[in-house]
C-alpha cells in the first residue's frame, strides 16, 4: 500500500511536490488512508467484519469463532438469554478485550479502540443515568464528557429530543419516566455524537406493546443512516425491523442471512392439528410445540418435524418464531418443549 502511494498518487496528483515530501516513507495504514483520500472515497466502510473471534472469562469460553459480516442498516443479532448476545456487543463496542481473532468497525481494527468509540454508540441493557438528573441535564453531561463543543452539544441534544418525543419532557427527573421513556433517552445519549454504529442490547425488553412498537420504528429510522445492530431474544422484534440476522447460540453463530431465507429453510417442516387435551402430552414428548390454541376439550397445535406426521396433520406456512425454533432444532440444540 505504501508503495503505491509512493509510485502512484504523488506522481499523478503532486508532480511538483517538493522532493523532499516524495522521499517521505509512510506506514501502511496511513499509506491506505491516504489512497482512500485521493482516490475520491469515503474512508470509513459501513461494515463491520468479526473473524474467528473467541473470548474467555476465565476458563469459561463466552465467544466460540464467531464470524460475521454487519452491514449498514438494521441487523438482528437473535438468541436465548446466556447465548453470549451482550458479550458480542461490548467486545463490538470496545468494553471487552478478545483473545483470538480479529474485529474491524468501518475500516478500524480493534486495536483502535479509542477510534472505534468515537464512532460507535451503545445502549446496554441495563442502561442507567443519575435519578436526580434532568433528561436535559443527563445530555448536557454526557456531552460534556465525550469532548463535545458546547454548541454542538445544545444542537444535537435539541434535534434528538424531538427525534425520540422527549422534548416535552427535558426538564422532567430520570427517575419520573416511565421505562420507554428511559429506553429513548438511552437512544438519545447513544446518538449524541452522530456515530456510525449504533448497538443496542434487548432495548424492548420489559416494555409494553405500544411503547415496544414505538421504539422499534425508532431503531428503523435511525438505520437509515447507520448500522444499527439490535441484539434480543424476542423474535418479534427482529421480525417486525429486521431483514439481514444471525442467530447465536452457546457462544456460536448458527446461522447468518435474510428473514426470507430462514423461513424458507423451514418450509415443509410446520404442521397444524387438531387433537383431544388429554393427548397433548404424548404431542409435547414426540414434537417440538411452538404454539396452541386451546378451545373446550380440543386443542390446534403448531407443531415443527422433519416429516409429516402420522397424526392427521396439514402443513402449514413457517413464521419466523418457527424458523427460529427448527434452526435450533437442525443445529443440535435442545429443544424440547418447544416454546
Amino acid at each position: 500500500m505504501a508503495e503505491r502511494l509512493q509510485q502512484n498518487f504523488f506522481a499523478n496528483h503532486f508532480a511538483k511536490v517538493d522532493k523532499k515530501l516524495k522521499s517521505i516513507v509512510y506506514d501502511d495504514s496511513i499509506a491506505e488512508r491516504l489512497c482512500y483520500f485521493f482516490e475520491g472515497n469515503d474512508w470509513m466502510e459501513n461494515k463491520i467484519e468479526i473473524c474467528h473471534v473467541d473470548k474467555y472469562y476465565g476458563r469459561k469460553k463466552a465467544l466460540k469463532n464467531v464470524t460475521l459480516t454487519i452491514n449498514q442498516g438494521m441487523f438482528g443479532l437473535l438468541g436465548r438469554n446466556g447465548a453470549g448476545k451482550t458479550t458480542l456487543m461490548k467486545c463490538l463496542a470496545t468494553l471487552h478485550s478478545i483473545q483470538k481473532g480479529n474485529i474491524v468497525v468501518c475500516g478500524i481494527p480493534m486495536k483502535n479502540a479509542r477510534e472505534i468509540r468515537t464512532i460507535t454508540g451503545y445502549l446496554p441493557q441495563d442502561f442507567s443515568m443519575y435519578p436526580t438528573m434532568t433528561v436535559q441535564e443527563s445530555l448536557d453531561y454526557l456531552g460534556l464528557l465525550s469532548g463535545m463543543e458546547t454548541s454542538l452539544c445544545q444542537k444535537r441534544t435539541e434535534m434528538l429530543l424531538k427525534r425520540v418525543n422527549l422534548i416535552e419532557h427535558r426538564h422532567k427527573k430520570v427517575k419520573a419516566l416511565s421505562g420507554g421513556m428511559k429506553r429513548r433517552l438511552g437512544i438519545a445519549q447513544a446518538l449524541l455524537h452522530d456515530p456510525k454504529v449504533l448497538i443496542v442490547d434487548e432495548p424492548t425488553a420489559g416494555l409494553d406493546p405500544e411503547e415496544r412498537i414505538r421504539f422499534r420504528n425508532l431503531l428503523c429510522e435511525v438505520a437509515e443512516e447507520r448500522i444499527v445492530i439490535l441484539s434480543t431474544h424476542i423474535v418479534g422484534d427482529i421480525e417486525a425491523t429486521c431483514e439481514d440476522i444471525a442467530i447465536m447460540h452457546d457462544g456460536k453463530i448458527l446461522w447468518q442471512g435474510t428473514v426470507s431465507e430462514l423461513l424458507e429453510n423451514a418450509y415443509g417442516k410446520v404442521f397444524t392439528v387438531n387433537i383431544d387435551k388429554k393427548y397433548l402430552p404424548e404431542i409435547k414428548k414426540q414434537f417440538i410445540v411452538t404454539g396452541m390454541l386451546v378451545q373446550n376439550e380440543y386443542v390446534t397445535v403448531r407443531i415443527i418435524s422433519e416429516n409429516m406426521p402420522e397424526i392427521g396433520a396439514n402443513p402449514t406456512e413457517p413464521n419466523l418464531e418457527d424458523a427460529y425454533m427448527y434452526c435450533l432444532y437442525s443445529n443440535g440444540c435442545d429443544v424440547s418443549g418447544g416454546v
